[in-house]
């Protein structure tokens, strides 16, 4: 039986989050609505979901005695990991202990590096994935180029959001691309993964929950990315049936391999009914905050409902909806958003702004929402309301 007591106290509960990042916002609220205390960690202060938690604190989560210091002294109910930049096998051990962590410590593991879920993927499970080959040294990469065939997309194995990937369209490109992995990983230098360039009509993220009910779907949700950087989304992205029926599949078989309960965001690429296996995060995923619109339960509450021992018995869907994230670029700890009461006055237009302490280089800094009766309407209007805002970096 699942309870939950007053806040405080011994029968109260905790969690912990190890990110603290828009999407950790947001699974902040959701659990604070379930009367449960959060702790928000991260590496630097103020961040977004440090705004609405109980409590924070601020040290490198790749460091291992800085992550179980903080984590013996919280005594937290679930340790939620919402970044891929922690030292994983600390939650490993302390799993090992009797310790909670969501949804699995082994699924953070595995997937805080790309080499992990790729050969989990395509090595132990048969999913159908692009060629790829690994890398440890520029010699190796070179090699891993010529085998894979130009083009090819270079990613640091531990990275998100975009940081340190390039694509190589000519022998020009090796040494560049290279230099932009070693640069962009959340760990530093390092190994990175070389990938055969799939030609595919779209690609999907398929939110996949796991819950005490069992194994739910949400609709799939189309993307566009620049640079690996998560731009736009929208949902429900159309699928023959055979696709759609392929893709969950695929992320069921995925996601019951790395186990536990909460949300995890199944990317895969879709060329006419077939489906290839990209990656997963065993957490709320940057595409999906257009469920924040689009459904009854957003990906945040459905992953704190998940997490907390409770079912997730349907995900009633409301309609076509988009998102646009406001990447802002410049070097300030002052960013404005003016004429928002312009973006706002169209009817089915939302907005949240994150609240980041600061922008160097490029950030996404808020997300623009839209609904309407179809999904080219929705991106049309949420492309509207971008339109009319002014960014200043002061």
């Amino acid at each position: 039986m699942a309870k939950i007591g007053s806040k405080w106290t011994g029968s109260g509960r905790k969690a912990m989050l190890l990110g603290s990042g828009e999407l950790g916002k947001e699974v902040a609220i959701e659990l604070q609505r379930m009367g449960i205390e959060v702790v928000a960690c991260d590496k630097y202060a103020n961040a977004p979901a440090m705004h609405v938690a109980d409590s924070c604190r601020v040290f490198n989560m790749l460091d291992p005695e800085a992550l179980k210091k903080a984590i013996e002294e919280e005594k937290p109910d679930n340790i939620i990991p919402e970044v891929e930049a922690i030292a994983t096998p600390v939650l490993v051990e302390l799993e090992e202990k009797g310790q909670n962590v969501t949804p699995t410590a082994k699924a953070a593991w595995l997937t805080m590096n790309r080499e992990g879920i790729r050969r989990l993927a395509a090595e132990e499970l048969g999913v159908t994935t692009s060629p790829y080959r690994f890398a440890s040294d520029f010699e190796e990469f070179k090699a891993a180029v010529e085998a894979v065939g130009i083009p090819c997309v270079v990613k640091p194995i531990m990275s998100s959001s975009g940081h340190g990937q390039s694509v190589v369209k000519s022998v020009d490109d090796i040494e560049k691309s290279w230099k932009i992995a070693q640069e962009g990983g959340r760990a530093g230098a390092g190994r990175v993964i070389v990938e055969g360039f799939v030609n595919f009509d779209y690609e999907i993220t398929l939110l996949t929950v796991r819950s005490v009910a069992g194994t739910s779907f949400c609709e799939p949700i189309g993307h566009i990315q620049i640079d690996g950087d998560y731009r736009y989304s929208w949902q429900p992205q159309a699928m023959t049936p055979e696709a759609k029926a392929k893709a969950q599949e695929i992320a069921r078989k995925v996601t019951d391999a790395l186990g536990g309960y909460g949300i995890f965001g199944v990317e895969l690429f879709v060329k006419g009914d077939e489906v290839i296996f990209s990656e997963v995060s065993p957490r709320p995923h940057d595409t999906g905050m257009v469920t924040m619109i689009s459904q009854e339960l957003s990906e945040f509450a459905l992953h704190a409902r998940a997490l907390s021992g409770l079912p997730v018995p349907e995900i009633r869907f409301y309609g076509p909806s988009a998102s646009r994230a406001v990447v802002v670029e410049g070097d300030s700890r002052e960013v404005v958003m003016d004429n928002i009461e312009k973006v706002l006055e169209e009817p089915g237009v939302q907005m949240r702004i994150f609240g980041k302490p600061e922008v160097k280089g490029h950030r996404r800094m808020a997300v623009i929402l839209a609904t309407a009766d179809t999904v080219e309407e929705a991106r049309a209007k949420a492309d509207r309301a971008y339109g009319k805002l002014n960014v200043e970096v002061l």
